[in-house]
């Protein structure tokens, strides 16, 4: 049994919300913030249903943490994604001081490691990468599985 305090158990909630996103036709990336221990934000891909290309996973739950917060720095927090940030996401996470960051899958087309590495992070951000690695992948790989078929 997974502890609720591991992170696997948030990567699991992350993909949860990756799923909601899969479900509604969007690219399947789900996002939690944690902090001391607690979800205090969760958020999945909705630039289809906003129709707004900056609605991904990361900036909504940004967003949902600092209000939920009150303050635009997260600098307790942790920031579970179920795939790699994009540029855009990786900015946002710089602005916002995340403490942590940790991502599942790769993105080796559009992830910020490919395309400027951990220097586009804040520099007191620490990172972790492939927690749950194969579920999110797999998901990932299954939606555009779907779309081509």
């Amino acid at each position: 049994m997974l502890s609720v305090y591991s992170d696997e158990y948030f990567m699991k909630q992350a993909l949860a919300e990756a799923q909601k996103a899969y479900d509604a036709g969007e690219v399947p990336v789900g996002a939690v913030i944690v902090c001391e221990n607690r979800i205090i934000a969760r958020a999945h891909n909705q630039t289809e249903q906003l129709t707004d290309v900056t609605a991904h996973a990361e900036i909504l739950a940004i967003t949902a943490a600092s209000n939920y917060l009150g303050s635009k720095y997260l600098t307790d927090c942790t920031l579970f994604v179920s795939l790699e940030p994009c540029l855009m996401c990786a900015g946002a996470i710089n602005w916002a001081q995340l403490g942590r960051l940790v991502f599942g899958a790769a993105d080796d087309r559009r992830g910020f490691m490919r395309l400027g590495g951990k220097e586009l992070l804040h520099p007191k951000t620490r990172l972790e990468m492939g927690i749950q690695m194969e579920a999110a992948s797999d998901l990932m790989v299954r939606f555009f599985q779907e779309k081509r078929l």
